[in-house]
C-alpha cells in the first residue's frame, strides 16, 4: 500500500471563475476576486491568459494562446505564476516569440534562467555613467552622433526611408566586439521577418542575435509583449555584465496594439485615441536600458528604439513622447531620401545627448568641426541657388562642402569598422582629398582602408604615422 505519511488532511480552497465574453484576442471573465494584473490565468481547454485590467464585477485578459477555442461559460482558474521568458545563450542564434516559443523549427531553447517581462528600471545607485562607444558603422552615427553603451537613442523618419537598414547595420557591426544583440519585431509582414533573418544570416551576425517576432497577423497581446520580453532577454545578459544592444522595431505599431487593447477593454481614450498612461509604457521599457555599476553586475544595455512619422511631422504624440524619453533622435528625412543621399540622415535634426562623452578621443578630434562646417555648406548651398556672384572663399567651402556629402554616403549592410571612420576623416580634415573632383572622393575610400588595414593601423597611433600611411595610399591610387 502506497505510503501517505506526508498527506496533512485540511481544508483546501481554490478559486474559479468564468468566461463572461470573448473576442478580438480579449477574454471578459468573472470571479478570480485575488487576481492580479500580469497574473497568469488557465482557461479549461489549456489555453492562457495574461490578466490585463481589473474591474470591479468584471476582469480583462489578454488571450497569449487558444488549444481549443475559448468559449463563453468556460472556467478559469489561477495558474499561481507571473508571465515570464527563460534567457541564456542558448537563445543566441534563434528566433523565439515573446514567450520564448521556437519560430525557426527547431528544438525549444534550454533556459538558465527565466525572468519577468514587466520589472522596474534598475534605480540610480546602480547606474553608472555612460564612457564606451557602440558603433553602428555608421559614417554619420559614429562621427557626427555618437552612441555609448547603455545609450537610448531613437531612430525616427518616415515610411521606408532606411531607418530598418541602419538598425540593422547596427547589430551586424557587433560581429566580435563581444556586444550581444536583441531584435525585436513588432508586427512586421512574414516577408519583412524572413528579409531580416536572411540579411544577419548572411551577414554572419545571426550567432549574437536572437530575434523576437511577433508578426503583423499575432494576436494584439503579442505585439504588446515582444519589447518587454526582448527587453527581459537583454537584461538577463546585462546583469551577468555583458554589453548588449536591442533593437525595437517599432514602437509605433507597439503603440497601436496597446490602443487597441485599451480600446476593447473600454479604457477611456485621450489624444489621437491613445489611453492616458501610453508615456509610462515607453518610458518604463527605456527606461530599463542603462550601465551599471560593477558591484551590480557591470554591464550595458543600448537600446535602439524605432518609431515612424506621418509626413515628417515630429510634433504628433507618440514622436513627441519618444523623443523625451531618449538621449537623442537620428532623424532620416524624406527630401535627402529621394536626392540620392543615403542614408537619408539629417545632420541638423539629429543629436546625441551624451553619446558625445563617450567617444574615441581620436575621432572626436577629427570630427570636431566637421558638424559645423556641414551645416554651414548647406546654407551656403541653398543661397548660391539664387545665381548670385560668390567670393572665392565661399566657393571654397561650398566645394568642400560638395565632397564632405558624398564622403558621408555610404551602402546599406556595410559597415565600417573605428580605423577606416578616422581614416576618411583625417583624410578630408587634412585637406588630403581637395584635388580630387567632389564626384570622384568615394571612389578613392577603398584605397584609403586597404592601406590602413595592411598598416595595421589603431586609434591608439599617432597623427603622423596615420597622415604618413593615408598620403601613400592616395599616392598607389591612380587619379
Amino acid at each position: 500500500m502506497e505510503s501517505r505519511t506526508g498527506y496533512r488532511f485540511g481544508l483546501r480552497l481554490s478559486e474559479r471563475g468564468e468566461v463572461v465574453g470573448i473576442g478580438d484576442g480579449i477574454a471578459w471573465i468573472r470571479g478570480l476576486p485575488s487576481a492580479r494584473l500580469d497574473e497568469l490565468i488557465g482557461f479549461d481547454d489549456g489555453s492562457t491568459g495574461l490578466v490585463f485590467q481589473l474591474g470591479r464585477e468584471l476582469l480583462g485578459a489578454i488571450l497569449l494562446s487558444q488549444e481549443h477555442g475559448v468559449t463563453a461559460g468556460m472556467a478559469v482558474t489561477h495558474v499561481g505564476r507571473t508571465l515570464a521568458i527563460g534567457c541564456g545563450d542558448a537563445l543566441l542564434g534563434r528566433v523565439v516569440d515573446p514567450l520564448g516559443n521556437p519560430l525557426d523549427g527547431l528544438p525549444p531553447p534550454r533556459a538558465l534562467e527565466f525572468r519577468c517581462l514587466e520589472t522596474a528600471a534598475p534605480p540610480i545607485v546602480e547606474r553608472d555613467f555612460v564612457s564606451a562607444p557602440l558603433y553602428t558603422g555608421c559614417k554619420i552615427v559614429d562621427t557626427l552622433i555618437p552612441i555609448g553603451k547603455g545609450q537610448r537613442q531613437l531612430i525616427i523618419g518616415d515610411d521606408g526611408l532606411g531607418k530598418s537598414s541602419l538598425a540593422l547595420d547596427a547589430v551586424i557591426s557587433q560581429r566580435g566586439r563581444d556586444v550581444l544583440c536583441v531584435a525585436v519585431l513588432i508586427g512586421q509582414p512574414r516577408s519583412a521577418v524572413a528579409g531580416t533573418i536572411e540579411a544577419l544570416r548572411s551577414a554572419g551576425a545571426l550567432e549574437h542575435t536572437v530575434l523576437v517576432v511577433a508578426e503583423a497577423d499575432a494576436l494584439p497581446g503579442f505585439r504588446y509583449l515582444a519589447p518587454f520580453a526582448g527587453c527581459a532577454l537583454a537584461e538577463y545578459w546585462m546583469r551577468a555584465g555583458r554589453d548588449v544592444l536591442v533593437v525595437y522595431d517599432d514602437l509605433s505599431r507597439h503603440a497601436q496594439s496597446y490602443r487597441e487593447l485599451s480600446l476593447l477593454l473600454q479604457r477611456p481614450p485621450g489624444r489621437e485615441a491613445y489611453p492616458g498612461d501610453i508615456f509610462y509604457l515607453h518610458s518604463r521599457l527605456l527606461e530599463r536600458s542603462t550601465v551599471l555599476l560593477p558591484e551590480f553586475g557591470g554591464g550595458s544595455m543600448t537600446a535602439l528604439p524605432i518609431i515612424e512619422t506621418s509626413q515628417g511631422e515630429l510634433s504628433a504624440y507618440i514622436p513627441t513622447n519618444l523623443i523625451s524619453i531618449t538621449d537623442g533622435q537620428i532623424y532620416m528625412d524624406a527630401r535627402l531620401f529621394a536626392a540620392g543621399t543615403l542614408p537619408a540622415i539629417d545632420i541638423g535634426r539629429s543629436v546625441s545627448r551624451i553619446g558625445g562623452k563617450a567617444q574615441h578621443p581620436a575621432i572626436k578630434a577629427a570630427a570636431a568641426r566637421i558638424r559645423l562646417d556641414y551645416l554651414q555648406f548647406l546654407d551656403l548651398e541653398l543661397f548660391a541657388r539664387f545665381g548670385t556672384r560668390l567670393d572665392p572663399a565661399v566657393e571654397e567651402k561650398l566645394r568642400r562642402g560638395r565632397q564632405l556629402r558624398e564622403l558621408l554616403k555610404q551602402d546599406r549592410l556595410a559597415p565600417l569598422t573605428e580605423p577606416a571612420h578616422l581614416a576618411w576623416l583625417l583624410a578630408f580634415g587634412e585637406g588630403l582629398l581637395d584635388k580630387y573632383p567632389a564626384d570622384g572622393v568615394a571612389a578613392l575610400l577603398p584605397a584609403l582602408f586597404a592601406a590602413v588595414a595592411a598598416a595595421g593601423l589603431t586609434l591608439e597611433d599617432s597623427r603622423e604615422r596615420w597622415l604618413a600611411v593615408l598620403v601613400q595610399g592616395l599616392e598607389q591610387e591612380p587619379a
